[in-house]
């Protein structure tokens, strides 16, 4: 999967992980958008076909619907709900093993916001 990482979601051992597992993995750095808005960041990653994984739901969830709204399309957003648990807190590799389960599963991200966790 073609993925890009919101600063949010930026963390060195998830980034390699997900290498590992044969994803394309894009970060803010890599695209000199660092400490852009969520916007750049969902803008650069429609116009290069990168899913986008973050922790920032509820700003991307407002995204998607512009987005579609517009008639636009994206190619899906990933997102992981963290609840200051760390028994239920998804850690770097169950965010890889969840999108390897959703890639294999064949349902399209294309335009639909998925949330990851449901996934482990």
């Amino acid at each position: 999967m073609n993925l890009y990482l919101d600063d949010n979601r930026v963390d060195a051992r998830l980034h390699g992980l997900l290498r590992k597992a044969g994803h394309t993995v894009v970060r803010p750095a890599d695209a000199q958008l660092s400490g852009a808005s969520d916007a750049r960041q969902l803008e650069h990653a429609i116009r290069n076909g990168l899913a986008v994984l973050t922790a920032d739901r509820l700003d991307f969830w407002e995204l998607h619907g512009l987005v579609l709204a517009a008639g636009g399309h994206h190619p899906g957003i990933l997102f992981v709900r963290f609840d200051n648990d760390r028994s239920r807190d998804m850690r770097a590799h169950h965010i890889v093993r969840a999108i390897g389960k959703l890639e294999r599963s064949g349902i399209p991200t294309v335009d639909r916001v998925i949330e990851l966790n449901r996934w482990r």
